[in-house]
């Protein structure tokens, strides 16, 4: 469907030459002389990258309709990972590539965001924070709490994230997906 830039809306999908972005923010500008025109600060749904962009009055948008869906995580089978979509209870396969680094931190039945386009998920996004075990980690120095340091330690995921030295194998702790980094020891 083709829109006018006075339509433009935050979280709205735009086809640019063949490349699906959703848009995050725009500025209506009206200036003194000319015609108005719209900035627009758009999100790359298959490569993460941020674009701005200047449209004016003139131009004609592709508008595509992105819908969100909740997925849980089941299972890789080396090559995909299988979510069941929580509105139709169907099986979805995707590329591990979709996930990129994020794959490390996909949790049995972690509830996941699939961004789909066309009955097709193009990106999934993994909430902030997941609360794992820590399955492996050098001993911990009891009442170590105070000094600064960090040591490696793996979750449930198999991924290695830094952790204070007063954390133990069996613990729970918070990470944050975005950079990999531990929030806190969570009781359980």
């Amino acid at each position: 469907m083709t829109i006018s830039i006075n339509d433009i809306e935050s979280g709205i999908g735009l086809n640019i030459n063949g490349q699906v972005f959703m848009v995050m923010e725009y500025q209506h500008v009206k200036p003194g002389k000319g015609s108005a025109f719209v900035r627009v600060k758009m999100k790359s749904l298959t490569t993460d990258a941020v674009l701005e962009r200047t449209f004016r009055t003139s131009e004609k948008l592709d508008d595509i309709e992105i819908q969100e869906r909740e997925l849980e995580y089941l299972y890789s089978d080396g090559t995909a990972l299988h979510f069941m979509d929580h509105t139709t209870y169907e099986e979805v396969t995707v590329s591990r590539d979709l996930l990129g680094d994020a794959e490390k931190f996909l949790l049995e039945n972690l509830t996941v965001t699939g961004m789909c386009y066309d009955n097709k998920i193009v990106k999934v996004i993994l909430p902030n924070f997941i609360i794992s075990r820590i399955v492996g980690s050098e001993p911990g120095i009891r009442g170590d709490s105070t000094r600064a340091g960090n040591k490696p330690a793996t979750i449930e995921t198999g991924a290695t994230v830094p952790v204070p030295l007063f954390i133990n194998v069996g613990d729970w702790v918070k990470i944050d997906t975005r950079n990999g980094q531990y929030v806190e020891r969570v009781q359980r």
